[in-house]
C-alpha cells in the first residue's frame, strides 16, 4: 500500500569526477581549487591493469558540511546569486563573519550574511586601515593618519549634553571613535608592540612615537629624543615595498621596556636569503619608570616577541650565515657572553656630560667611579671654541694675524682600564705576569673606588704654559665623556673579564675654576 512520508530537512550531494575522458585531472575538488591545496586525489591507477580507479568523489554542497561528521547538517540552504562576483577592496572598512565556537564545534567564520549590518566604515581622509589589535571589549583601529576605538558587542549611545553610556548590543563592532589627535600609524605597523592596557607604535610621517593609554595618545619622542626622531624617522623610506623602511617594535618583558629597531631603506644590500639588509639601523629603548629613551643597542632584529618572561629576537640571516638566527635576550646563563647578539660580542658604552656651574669656564683634572673593574675612558672632549677664533698656525691674514678657521676643542687620551693600564719597571704589561712594583697608566684603585688624571690630546694653542699632551686636564664649559668595558686589542690581547657582567654606579670629576 502507498504511504506518504514528511521530509524534515534536504541536502544536496555532488558526484564528482577528477579525471576527464582523457584521463587528465579535470579540477580538483571544488572548482577554483589547485592541486597544491591538498584537493582529491588524482590519478590514482590501478597498475596491473592500467586502469583509472576510485576517481570519484562526493562532495555536501552545503558550506556547514565539516571533514569526517557523523551526519550530514539538517536543515534547507539559501543561496545567493552573485551576477558580479568580482572582489573589491574597501581600504578603509571592516567587515566581519559568522561566529566561531570551539567549544560547541560551530563554526561560521566562512559566512557573511549580506541581510544584516556586517560593515564599519571610516573616513577615507585619514588613509588606510594598517592594524586592528582588540583589547577587552574595544578594538583598537589604526589608520594612517588616525587612531580610533571601536566597541565589541556594545554601542555608545551620547546624552544631549554630549555624555557617553556604553551600552549592550548585537551589533559585533560599534561605531568606531576617534581618539584625539592628528595621529595614526603611518604605514607601518610592524612597530606596534603591546603591554598591559599600553600600546605603542610610530607614526613616521608626523615623525613621532606614540604611547596609547587611558589617558589618551602620548608623545614619549618628546622624553629626551625628540631632535633624533625628527631626523632619523624622516628616512624611513615607504616608497616601494622593496626600498620601504622599518620601525620594528617589540616589548621586553624581562626589562620592561619598548625596543624600536629603525631601519631605513638606504643603504642597502640583498643577503642569500633574498632579504633586503639594511646597513644603517638604530636600536633603541623606552623605559616607561623613568620616563626616558635608556639604551642603544648593537643588534638589528627582524621581529622580536616575549614569552614567559623571556624575550627574544630574530635576525635575517648573513650571506655567510644565510639561516635566521634566534636570540634569547638577558641569558643568567654563564657561559653567554654579555653584549653578545647574533654570535657577536660587542661592547657596552655609556655617554654622559659633566656640566657643573654651567657659565664658568672649567678646567676638568681627574675623572673617578664607582663600579666593576673594566671600564675604560674612550674619550673625554669638551665644547667648540668656535669658527674663527684668534689662535696660532692654522691661516695667516694679509695683516699676519692668525685664525683658526674651523671649531676647535680639547680632547683627552684614552684612560685605560685598572688591569689593562698595569705594566712593570721591566716593560712588562698586562695580561704578561707583572713584577712589583706595578704601575698604571689608566686607572688607578683606592678604597675600592677608580681614579685617573685626564691627559689632554689636543693641539698646541696660544697662551698654554705647557702644550697639547704635556697638559693636564681638559679646559671648557662643560665636557662629553665616554665610558666603555675594555675588550682585546692588537697590543692587549686579553679584557677584563671579557664578556662578564660589568656594572657602573657614579662618575664624577674634580674640576677648577679658569685663570680667565
Amino acid at each position: 500500500m502507498a504511504a506518504v512520508v514528511e521530509v524534515k530537512y534536504f541536502n544536496s550531494f555532488v558526484l564528482k569526477k577528477t579525471v576527464n575522458s582523457s584521463n587528465a585531472p579535470a579540477w580538483n575538488g571544488s572548482f577554483g581549487i589547485p592541486g597544491s591545496e591538498y584537493g582529491y586525489p588524482q590519478n590514482v591507477v590501478d597498475t596491473s591493469s592500467a586502469k583509472i580507479i576510485r576517481n570519484w568523489a562526493i562532495e555536501e554542497s552545503r558550506i556547514r558540511g565539516g571533514y569526517n561528521n557523523d551526519s550530514a547538517e539538517y536543515g534547507p540552504r539559501a543561496y545567493l546569486v552573485e551576477e558580479e562576483p568580482d572582489a573589491t577592496v574597501r581600504v578603509n572598512s571592516l567587515i566581519y563573519s559568522g561566529i566561531f565556537n570551539s567549544t560547541t564545534g560551530i563554526n561560521q567564520s566562512n559566512v557573511f550574511n549580506v541581510g544584516q549590518d556586517i560593515t564599519r566604515s571610516l573616513s577615507p581622509a585619514n588613509g588606510t586601515i594598517q592594524k586592528l589589535y582588540a583589547q577587552d571589549y574595544y578594538l583598537t583601529i589604526f589608520q594612517e593618519n588616525k587612531v580610533s576605538r571601536a566597541p565589541i558587542n556594545k554601542n555608545i549611545i551620547y546624552s544631549a549634553e554630549g555624555n557617553p553610556t556604553v551600552t549592550t548590543s548585537n551589533l559585533v563592532i560599534g561605531e568606531p571613535q576617534a581618539y584625539v589627535g592628528n595621529f595614526g600609524i603611518s604605514r607601518n605597523p610592524e612597530s606596534h608592540a603591546v603591554y598591559g592596557f599600553r600600546q605603542y607604535f610610530t607614526d613616521k610621517d608626523r615623525n613621532a612615537v606614540l604611547r596609547l593609554s587611558n589617558d589618551g595618545l602620548t608623545e614619549i619622542q618628546r622624553y629626551g629624543m625628540y631632535d633624533f626622531f625628527r631626523d632619523k624617522l624622516s628616512e624611513l623610506d615607504s616608497s616601494s615595498p622593496l626600498r620601504a623602511g622599518k620601525a620594528i617594535g617589540s616589548w621586553d618583558i624581562h626589562t620592561k621596556q619598548y625596543v624600536l629597531s629603525l631601519q631605513p631603506a638606504s643603504p642597502y644590500t640583498v643577503n642569500a636569503l633574498g632579504k633586503t639588509e639594511t646597513n644603517d639601523y638604530f636600536t633603541l629603548s623606552y623605559d616607561e619608570e623613568v620616563r626616558g629613551w635608556t639604551s642603544f643597542y648593537n643588534y638589528k632584529p627582524a621581529f622580536g616577541t616575549s614569552l614567559k618572561n623571556k624575550f627574544y629576537t630574530f635576525d635575517n640571516g648573513t650571506t655567510s650565515a644565510p639561516v635566521a638566527n634566534f636570540y634569547q635576550h638577558n641569558s643568567q646563563d654563564p657561559t653567554v657572553k654579555r653584549a653578545e647578539f647574533y654570535g657577536t660580542t660587542y661592547n657596552a658604552s655609556i655617554t654622559f656630560i659633566f656640566n657643573p656651574n654651567v657659565s664658568v669656564s672649567k678646567v676638568f683634572k681627574t675623572i673617578n667611579y664607582e663600579g666593576s673593574n673594566g671600564w675604560q675612558v674612550d674619550s673625554i672632549a669638551s665644547d667648540f671654541t668656535g669658527i674663527g677664533s684668534v689662535n696660532t698656525g692654522w691661516e695667516t691674514t694679509s695683516t699676519g694675524q692668525t685664525y683658526n678657521m674651523s671649531d676647535v676643542q680639547d680632547v683627552s687620551n684614552t684612560i685605560y682600564s685598572y688591569n689593562q693600564g698595569a705594566y712593570d719597571n721591566y716593560k712588562n704589561q698586562y695580561p704578561a705576569q707583572l713584577i712589583p712594583p706595578i704601575n698604571r697608566a689608566g686607572f688607578n684603585r683606592k678604597e675600592n673606588k677608580y681614579f685617573a688624571n685626564i691627559v689632554s690630546n689636543s693641539p698646541a694653542t696660544a697662551g698654554e704654559v705647557r702644550f697639547g699632551n704635556q697638559m693636564t686636564g681638559i679646559k671648557g664649559h662643560f665636557v662629553t665623556v665616554t665610558m666603555s668595558t675594555d675588550a682585546p686589542t692588537t697590543k692587549i690581547s686579553s679584557g677584563t673579564d671579557y664578556g662578564g657582567m660589568k656594572e657602573i654606579f657614579a662618575v664624577s670629576s674634580e674640576y677648577v675654576g679658569s685663570s680667565y
